[in-house]
């Protein structure tokens, strides 16, 4: 068996936000969702540099997070990892990662958007101690 390198954990370059989008279409959850868009990755990180988290390995984009911070509240959202490094700590990582970001910004809750019917995502966000709450739910309103 070959032995996979650990990937380097650091934030998304302009450049790179092309790749991001090409990344996710074949390594996210892409259901119940509206398309990724150029303009609205570009648009985050002009925002907010930050909270795009890649993992890199060898120039190849591995995983990402959205570690969205709105000053008040911590938001994750964009959790994916390539299909063959799925269930190596990359994942975990990135969750760490974010919540590094989140704990030096001052954030004291954290939140994760997952599909409820995403259930191979619930197991990694489970073993890093998220919880389903319950008692709220999440509304949305496309804004076309």
């Amino acid at each position: 068996m070959t032995a996979v390198s650990e990937p380097i954990l650091r934030v998304a370059r302009s450049p790179e936000l092309p790749a991001v989008l090409d990344f996710w279409r074949t390594a996210a959850e892409n259901d119940s969702r509206p398309p990724d868009t150029r303009a609205a990755i570009e648009a985050l990180h002009a925002h907010d540099q930050g909270a795009l988290i890649l993992a890199v390995d060898e120039g190849r984009i591995v995983g990402t997070i959205i570690a969205g911070w709105d000053g008040w509240r911590c938001h994750l959202y964009r959790l994916a990892v390539a299909p063959d490094r799925r269930r190596a700590g990359v994942g975990g990582r990135l969750i760490a990662a974010a919540e590094e970001r989140f704990r030096s910004l001052g954030g004291t809750r954290v939140d994760a958007v997952v599909l409820d019917a995403n259930e191979r995502a619930h197991a990694i966000w489970s073993a890093y101690g998220y919880r389903r709450q319950g008692e709220w739910s999440r509304w949305v309103k496309p804004l076309s």
